[in-house]
């Protein structure tokens, strides 16, 4: 259980028993039997309804000397704008202090050229804990730096810088302290633990995440520039019609996802520019019990035009995927290296269940990638033993070019799970230092795919 103090503590429980947890109604509609195409995603990605009116951020209180702390001005501004039926909360040219940013329906948080956020390393800075999924398994925990729960047509905006200050000396280190916190969510997932009960927050180390839309609608990021997250930088959770665009992120700390779309259904990432210190991209949908309890695939992704240039992989799909993924769509990217490890990898493991299926990727041009090119494991985490067998199938990768790599494929199902239906066409890996590894596949087609100026047969 928490530390909280007292009257935090019942006054916490008071906001938790007035939430309304269950999902709204339109988060529990079932999936549409078709499965659009990547223009058909695009076509669906509508920006947020906001109307064209604005409110200065100095107007409340707000002091951009790199000294003031800005937290009650912006929420002021925020609660206004929300209050007037909408706008942009205009943060100028500056360097504004804040703790947590709860954000609320038709407001758009925008930074002008020259507009920095400064973000608290002070834990304190982010209570009341609010819902939140972490590792794909539902708690209470420290507020993301900038959360939204439940809204609608939200958004942040413009040239400005957003900065986690992150590091070595406050949120990274908690990736060594956190062992037992994240084993005791772990079994709170598998025991199907009450949400009132699983408390983390002060006293424990489970960090919070930069951005986190949670059951919210047509969200928008746009613009700004991202450096220093305590966890992963952008995570929408719940959500229905997501577009990140021209968005950059440079931040190598550890699990420093750049945007991880979980259980989300229509989404847009395009033209953005990911330095990270984990996957640049990855899409999930809950880990394990807890994410087959909540059934919430994450659907209909389209991401395109942008450039992965050092994290884990390039994209991962998993490994929490507990609640299903399906028809993602990467098109037209650049993966120059050499700080990746992995241009495509999708992992899962028998302990999760659910189905990753419906992939296409296309016109992908990699550089040097340090480990392979393309990897799809059925043993991640060399869990190789459970009694919830994921299903991998039906991905279609074509016209993908890789310099060098340690290895060109390692697609590796398990003898009694294979992987379906993996479709290779026009693919060329050069320089691969290790043969192609293939096991435990069914419905493998390989059309002129070569390794080393080989071509390689199924």
């Amino acid at each position: 259980m928490s530390n909280l103090a007292g009257n935090d503590r019942r006054e916490f429980l008071s906001q938790l028993s007035a939430m309304a947890l269950a999902m709204p109604a339109w988060a529990r509609q079932a999936p549409a039997a078709d499965l659009p195409g990547s223009a058909a995603i695009a076509a669906r990605a509508r920006p947020p309804a906001i109307p064209a009116r604005d409110f200065k951020l100095a107007d409340y209180g707000a002091r951009g000397n790199g000294r003031t702390d800005c937290t009650a001005a912006l929420a002021r501004a925020i609660a206004a704008c929300h209050a007037a039926g909408g706008g942009r909360v205009i943060v100028s040219r500056g360097d504004f202090l804040t703790g947590r940013i709860r954000l609320l329906s038709r407001v758009n948080l925008h930074l002008e050229t020259g507009a920095r956020l400064l973000f608290s390393t002070a834990p304190q800075a982010y209570l009341p804990l609010v819902r939140t999924r972490w590792e794909g398994i539902e708690c209470m925990n420290y507020s993301p730096l900038i959360y939204a729960y439940r809204q609608h047509d939200i958004a942040i905006t413009g040239d400005g810088l957003l900065d986690g200050q992150a590091g070595e000396e406050n949120w990274w280190r908690w990736k060594n302290l956190c062992g037992p916190d994240r084993r005791r969510l772990q079994d709170d997932g598998r025991r199907q633990t009450p949400l009132a009960r699983r408390i983390f927050g002060p006293g424990h180390y489970l960090r919070p995440f930069f951005i986190e839309p949670f059951a919210c609608r047509n969200v928008l990021i746009e613009g700004v520039r991202i450096r220093r997250s305590p966890m992963w930088e952008i995570h929408p959770v719940y959500c229905r019609n997501v577009i990140v665009r021209r968005v950059q992120i440079v931040s190598r700390g550890p699990n420093n996802d750049g945007c991880d779309p979980d259980s989300c259904r229509q989404v847009l990432i395009e033209h953005c520019e990911f330095t990270t210190g984990d996957d640049c991209i990855s899409v999930k949908s809950g880990r394990d019990r807890d994410g087959r309890r909540i059934a919430r695939p994450c659907r209909d992704v389209l991401i395109r035009h942008s450039v992965m240039h050092a994290g884990h992989g390039g994209l991962a799909l998993g490994s929490e995927m507990s609640g299903g993924i399906e028809n993602i769509w990467l098109e037209d990217c650049a993966m120059p290296g050499p700080g990746l490890n992995w241009a495509l990898r999708l992992k899962s493991n028998p302990q999760r269940g659910g189905y990753i299926r419906d992939i296409h990727v296309r016109r992908i041009r990699a550089g040097t990638i340090a480990r392979e090119g393309v990897q799809a494991t059925l043993h991640y985490g060399r869990e190789a033993r459970g009694h919830h067998l994921p299903r991998l199938e039906r991905v279609w990768i074509s016209d993908l070019r890789c310099t060098e790599a340690r290895q060109a494929l390692q697609l590796t199902g398990l003898v009694n799970d294979p992987l379906r239906q993996f479709h290779l066409e026009r693919c060329r890996f050069e320089h691969s230092r290790l043969p192609a590894e293939i096991r435990y596949t069914s419905g493998l087609e390989l059309r002129d795919v070569t390794v080393n100026g080989r071509r390689l047969k199924a």
